[in-house]
């Protein structure tokens, strides 16, 4: 009985002895591995809140400096994500609203800011110490994100060059708990991206992250219009002149009913090239942030198509430049 017990431990010994041979001899390779595949996990990650930061949701449109002796008011080089732009009542804001410096600033950034926190800012509009968003922030729009989407922002602003801008607090005629609106998620893990392939659905997605909605839609006594939406006619006041947003709903005579893909992507494809960025456009300028969006894939350009063509029509003729 002994002599089998004997037996029996050496061969587990041997056993084990082996097992931990090939471990040993695979470790590195294994290891490896898995380093280089998180460092690919991460990387696209970023990759995808960069495209989402800077050509779909306008993270760094609005908290940027913008040259608005430049067509569709250019980003300042080196200002990306700093905060200081100003939203008052060229944007139907009752006071004066600030871009938050979104850059990894310990100090008047979000630097010290958890990934989750910085999350609830973007989602629900609340800040880390609790205080509520002016909903020119569209986070009721980024509520309904994917949980995936949200954080590869997050993990981009991570990687913005640190800015100590300082920016001003805000000033509302109004309580802030008579603009805080109704959000339609109650947590991102609810949130789905639709598959690509369903162009429509995928667009609705493409639309809603990109916040067209906004200044797509009229407003009156500072809400918008919900049985207008899309309709065009929020109107921009410039200073010196004013401009309407245009009709983007399938109407086909005053809206883009008339339109094919081709058509609509054209649009886009034509403010790709840097020299439209040039010279001052004067009173053709447009507060429409081109020189992001028309970054966009073909295929998101093209799936948001897909999605407008589906939404009622609604006539509504727009006077681009109102007396």
């Amino acid at each position: 009985m002994k002599n089998k017990f004997v037996s029996l431990t050496t061969g587990l010994v041997v056993v084990f002895a082996m097992v931990a041979f090939f471990i040993s001899c695979n470790s590195g390779e294994t290891g490896n591995g898995l380093d280089s595949g998180k460092a690919d996990s991460i990387k696209q990650m970023i990759e995808r809140g960069k495209y989402l930061a800077n050509d779909v949701s306008g993270c760094i449109d609005c908290h940027s400096q913008r040259d608005y002796t430049k067509f569709s008011g250019l980003i300042v080089k080196g200002t990306e994500g700093k905060g200081g732009e100003i939203f008052n009542e060229i944007y139907d804001i009752p006071g004066v609203v600030f871009a938050r410096n979104i850059t990894p600033d310990t100090l008047n950034g979000i630097g010290k800011w958890t990934d989750d926190e910085i999350a609830n800012a973007i989602t629900k509009g609340i800040n880390r110490n609790g205080d509520t968003l002016y909903p020119i922030m569209p986070y009721p729009h980024y509520n309904q994100m994917s949980k995936d989407d949200i954080y590869s922002i997050i993990a981009y602003l991570r990687t913005l060059s640190p800015s100590n801008n300082k920016v001003p607090d805000r000033f509302l005629t109004i309580p802030m708990s008579v603009a805080y609106p109704v959000l339609l998620s109650s947590s991102l893990e609810n949130n789905i991206k639709p598959d690509v392939t369903d162009k429509v659905k995928y667009g609705a997605y493409m639309v809603n992250s990109a916040n067209c909605m906004d200044c797509h839609t009229p407003k009156e006594n500072g809400k918008y219009v919900i049985s207008k939406l899309f309709s065009g006619g929020f109107t921009f006041n410039m200073g010196s002149f004013k401009a309407n947003s245009a009709n983007i709903t399938p109407d086909s005579l005053t809206g883009i009913g008339k339109w094919n893909e081709e058509m609509f992507l054209d649009k886009f494809k034509t403010c790709r090239d840097p020299a439209k960025y040039i010279s001052n456009p004067g009173k053709v300028n447009s507060i429409m942030p081109w020189s992001l969006f028309a970054n966009m894939t073909d295929s998101d350009i093209k799936a948001i198509f897909s999605y407008l063509c589906t939404v009622p029509p609604i006539t509504n003729l727009v006077e681009k430049y109102p007396k």
